[in-house]
């Protein structure tokens, strides 16, 4: 199995403005590939140029160019490259479905943060040396980089990644390891409601409350935002020490936010991988619960709309996006795959509107967004503890389905 490990590495000055550079040489390759796939496109007969093709002229393009581009790994380069093709497959296979295309962009420097190397020891090595107390990480025209390794990595080392964030610098490493030894049988299963009000109730009646990051800090990011905008905008080159520190303050603030979630999504998951063994929750369609309401012309008058709630709908898409469900199960996948426990996704439909004791299913059954009370048997529960019980059944019924 394959397992990420991300660590913050210590460069010196130099190695910082060079670790710059090699963002801004291959930002400017992944630019000039999409530049000539635009113009082959465009005006030589709609000709479209592939990888293979593009990978073929870095040769040339080293060569012309050793200042900027020779001094870096071809490895990198060519996963750059691939970087890009891999934009224009997921740009065509939208394209084919018929979603909104989005056709690929050019990168500016500050929104092109990270560097690939396919294979550890080609352009690249992190270094395992056993006397050595620091721990540090050798990349070509850069050198080796110090770094904060808080915990060791297991397996063999397969890929290697240069990302920066702000002012920070980390590498991430993959790493081939063999499949872990699973936890001890609890003998217990679980099903899980998400919500805004409550992060997450289960079938057993308990709650995970909703730490809410982003609101609490939405005081500190209005103030910091503020003091930025009222610098004018100039170039990146003309930018004052002032107006520098303004930019770091948000994206510090961005950061902090990001890191309690993520700590939170780790906490929640690492609990009930540790209590359960089977745990089931909704397959939610969190792209599709984002989306903004269609407008509303009104036939009376026309070129004006009707009021169709997208205000109100923008408050309930930044509650969702602040929860962050879907960090959330990507990681309680990954955390019960490595402790050998089962989670099973079902049918999130009239969960919360099934009355377990009966069987009845109604809208009226959800009086308000917390009460549960079945028109059929009077069975009164919370709303979202009725829907994990529902969960549950649903995965459990799935599971045996699977194991029959």
């Amino acid at each position: 199995m394959i397992r990420a490990y991300k660590f913050l590495m210590r460069p010196t000055v130099g190695q910082t403005i060079a670790l710059g550079e090699m963002l801004r040489d291959h930002c400017s390759l992944y630019n000039g590939a999409l530049q000539e796939r635009r113009d082959a496109y465009r005006h030589v007969s709609r000709t479209s140029i592939k990888y293979g093709q593009q990978s073929a002229q870095l040769k040339e393009i080293r060569a012309f160019d050793p200042d900027r581009q020779g001094r870096w790994s071809f490895s990198s380069q060519q996963a750059t490259l691939r970087r890009l093709d891999k934009a224009f497959a997921a740009f065509f296979h939208r394209v084919k479905s018929g979603k909104t295309p989005g056709y690929p962009r050019f990168r500016g420097e500050n929104w092109f943060d990270t560097v690939d190397f396919p294979k550890n020891g080609d352009g690249c090595r992190w270094d395992t040396t056993p006397h050595d107390p620091v721990t540090r990480v050798r990349f070509q025209g850069i050198g080796h980089v110090k770094v904060n390794q808080h915990r060791p990595v297991v397996g063999r080392v397969k890929t290697v990644s240069v990302k920066r964030e702000g002012k920070r610098w980390y590498v991430i490493l993959t790493a081939e390891q063999s499949r872990p030894e699973p936890l001890p049988a609890t003998g217990s299963v679980v099903g899980f409601d998400m919500g805004i009000a409550n992060f997450l109730a289960d079938s057993n009646g308990g709650f995970v409350p909703n730490p809410r990051h982003g609101r609490k800090a939405t005081a500190k990011l209005e103030a910091a935002q503020q003091a930025l905008s009222r610098f004018p905008r100039v170039h990146r080159d003309k930018r004052t020490a002032n107006h520098q520190r303004a930019v770091q303050r948000v994206a510090d603030l961005h950061r902090k936010v990001r890191r309690q979630r993520l700590d939170h999504a780790h906490r929640t998951a690492l609990g009930l991988v540790r209590a359960y063994d089977l745990i089931a929750h909704e397959d939610l369609k969190i792209r599709n619960m984002l989306k903004a309401p269609a407008p509303k012309p009104d036939p009376d008058r026309p070129g004006t709309f009707l009021p169709n709630g997208a205000a109100a709908k923008a408050g309930l898409n930044k509650s969702i996006s602040e929860a962050g469900w879907g960090v959330f199960l990507t990681i309680l996948t990954s955390k019960a795959e490595s402790a050998g426990r089962e989670v099973i996704a079902v049918d999130p439909r009239n969960t919360s509107r099934t009355c377990p004791e009966c069987g009845h299913v109604a809208a009226d059954n959800r009086p308000t967004q917390e009460k549960f009370h079945c028109v059929g048997c009077g069975h009164r529960a919370h709303a979202d503890t009725v829907g994990a019980v529902n969960v549950l059944r649903a995965g459990l019924v799935r599971r045996n389905a699977r194991q029959g």
